[in-house]
């Protein structure tokens, strides 16, 4: 009864009423489930509002819980965290996919109960990935191999994001390297490990686990702060016969421009034809490789499998893709001298079977999501997505430019995108440096916050994966000065688009009111929120 009374004090009366004619169970002075009505509704989803009680005077997650509890009141404490979070629907600072269809739910849900890395006892969720692998593989123009036939699929797998992809293909390119430099040099396989190669890139995004866990060098080509993209002359210079490959960015992480795959590929040509050497390309489409092959060729160029030079290629499916998170790709021209290299042979489990990925054990909910995607959108439901996409982020990228600072009636921001075609759907600019004002991009991220949205504002620095320090990301800006980015995904409105444009405005209208606050704040350098997925 004395609980009860403590219920019946907390809620109103009309609550009151609804809770009296149910029974309580207690136990031990603790309120126990409720019994009977509509699990989740009604009168008995009522208390999982007041689980609480059941926490009342404990502090949640400083020790593991002696005993269970209700599954309505474990459910609503779980949501309470999510509550603390921004609304990932606003959340323009990242690339990863918020929506889904409750069909797709249901196959998530479904894949959870699948181990993918079990060939022999799920063979119908392997030939789900496989045929995944294929269509992807059509996607990107990869030709049938010679054991193409053997295996029924192309070399490839589906990894848990864009970094296993980065590990796994510049693992290959690492392995097939060696096999190459021991032979040309004579040198045995222990004394080939002792050689430092290295990998050709210009913005560093999900590689820096790689350089920092593999034992490889980066040679970072700086790109310029008005063209994001990796020089071809810039390539020349800095391939040696240490050279694993040359790493270009289909989608800029900052930026959303395009590296000239082709035009890369022609200088590694000249190169490998005039030294005897075998460096290739992997391109890194973790988020153009579901934008590029739906837009005009004459706008993108050849950035696939069609460039010879091309021996491997990735993309999250995540992201533009529209899969579940947790879900990327990777493709290898051939298994000879590239995949083979980290095949790892199965069979404790029963059966045989080859592996890719870094890590065994995992669901087959990523696969299953994508495949869902393929044959929900096809290819024209992708060119008509990729295409309101590029609308809406054209649509941002004219309020900003029309934006004038009110005092001086001069452009308010610098646009630092690739444009409105032949690029991702992304809005990149900074404030007018000419116009000196005390506040910056970061600053605008965080205000800006308090309105809902979330932008990605950071400076143009990250730090070297071997030795720390502070590195410009370009090669003719200050590493200092920030910089905004906004991505344009898929539940990205017209009309939302027009609020968050209107919420910049008024932004910046409090930032200007306010400008002299942040020069004490701009003292030291402020550390970068920004987060690279």
């Amino acid at each position: 009864m004395r609980i009860i009374t403590l219920l019946l004090v907390a809620l109103n009366a009309s609550d009151a009423m609804r809770l009296a004619p149910h029974r309580l169970k207690s136990g031990g002075g603790r309120l126990m489930a409720l019994r009977g009505g509509r699990r989740g509704g009604g009168s008995s989803g009522l208390l999982s509002d007041y689980s609480a009680i059941e926490w009342a005077g404990e502090d949640v997650g400083e020790g593991f819980p002696a005993t269970g509890r209700d599954a309505r009141h474990v459910k609503t404490h779980l949501d309470n965290y999510k509550l603390l979070d921004f609304s990932p629907l606003l959340n323009t600072a990242s690339y990863v996919n918020v929506v889904a269809e409750r069909e797709e739910e249901e196959v998530a849900l479904s894949g959870l109960k699948v181990n993918i890395a079990d060939q022999t006892i799920y063979p119908g969720s392997f030939k789900l990935h496989n045929d995944a692998l294929n269509m992807l593989g059509d996607l990107w123009h990869l030709p049938k191999s010679a054991s193409f036939d053997e295996y029924g699929c192309h070399a490839g797998a589906c990894t848990v994001g864009s970094t296993e992809v980065c590990l796994l293909a510049g693992l290959a390119l690492k392995f097939r390297w060696r096999k190459w430099y021991a032979a040309r040099h004579g040198l045995s396989e222990s004394e080939v490990r002792s050689v430092y190669p290295n990998l050709v890139i210009s913005t560093m995004s999900c590689w820096e686990k790689l350089f920092k866990y593999m034992d490889i060098e980066p040679h970072f080509v700086s790109p310029k702060v008005g063209e994001m993209v990796l020089r071809p002359e810039d390539v020349r210079a800095a391939v040696d016969d240490k050279t694993i490959g040359v790493v270009c960015i289909l989608g800029n992480h900052y930026s959303g421009h395009y590296d000239p795959v082709a035009s890369v590929g022609e200088v590694l040509g000249e190169l490998n034809r005039a030294n005897g050497w075998q460096v290739g390309i992997h391109v890194d489409a973790a988020s153009g490789g579901f934008v590029m092959p739906f837009q005009p060729e004459e706008e993108v160029g050849l950035c696939d499998f069609r460039v010879p030079a091309v021996l491997s290629m990735s993309a999250s499916g995540h992201k533009f893709g529209v899969s579940m998170c947790g879900t990327g790709w990777v493709l290898w021209r051939d298994r000879d001298d590239l995949s083979e290299h980290i095949a790892i042979s199965v069979s404790y489990l029963g059966g045989k079977a080859d592996s890719y990925t870094l890590n065994f054990s995992r669901p087959a909910s990523g696969s299953a999501v994508q495949m869902y995607k393929f044959l929900r959108l096809g290819r024209d439901g992708y060119t008509k997505l990729c295409a309101s996409q590029m609308a809406v982020a054209a649509m941002i990228r004219r309020g900003l430019a029309e934006m004038l600072h009110t005092p001086t009636s001069r452009p308010l921001f610098t646009l630092l995108d690739a444009g409105d075609k032949g690029c991702l759907p992304v809005v990149a600019a900074q404030f007018n440096k000419e116009l000196g004002l005390p506040y910056d991009s970061t600053d605008l991220q965080h205000v800006l916050s308090e309105r809902h949205w979330y932008v990605g504002g950071y400076h143009m620095n990250f730090n070297h994966p071997l030795t720390e320090e502070k590195t410009p990301l370009f090669s003719d800006a200050d590493a200092d000065v920030a910089m905004f980015r906004v991505v344009v995904k898929a539940n990205l409105s017209p009309m939302l688009a027009r609020d968050l444009i209107a919420a910049v405005r008024e932004t910046c209208d409090f930032l200007e009111r306010t400008g002299e606050a942040y020069q004490k704040l701009h003292a030291g350098v402020k550390s970068q929120p920004f987060s690279s997925h």
